[in-house]
């Protein structure tokens, strides 16, 4: 099986030259996906708001990519304040839930000042047909 490059139509990806997720064999890597809506490029003050639609974003990577959140094997979070993080935590226990991921927090600088979280996610395709819950 090739490599598959999926892509959002995120400007970054452009500007900087990247893909949102790329496919290679059962391997699914999801570029680090922050909170931006990208058919409008805008994104919340909000961090949660900010948590949502990044984890939107993945989710929707994930399912392009023939794959989903119960696959995910590793998870980054990069937020650029620690008590950011907790706020989000609901979210991410609701969206992790099956998958329970080896997960790593880091404070950080993002690309933009808006910016508040970046989620990035690696997950591994199940052999044969999943059975659907």
């Amino acid at each position: 099986m090739g490599r598959k490059r999926i892509s959002q139509g995120s400007t970054f990806e452009t500007d900087i030259g990247y893909s949102r997720a790329v496919v290679d064999g059962r391997w699914v890597f999801v570029a680090g996906t922050t909170g931006y809506d990208y058919s409008t490029m805008t994104i919340s003050g909000d961090v949660v708001a900010q948590c949502r639609q990044a984890l939107a974003n993945v989710d929707d990577a994930l399912r392009r990519a023939g794959s989903c959140a119960d696959d995910v094997v590793r998870v980054h979070y990069l937020l650029t304040d620690r008590d950011n993080f907790e706020p989000c935590w609901p979210l991410l226990r609701e969206y992790f839930a099956v998958a329970l991921p080896a997960a790593t927090m880091t404070v950080v600088g993002l690309a933009t000042p808006e910016m508040k979280i970046e989620i990035e996610v690696t997950a591994r395709k199940p052999r044969g047909k999943r059975k659907k819950r």
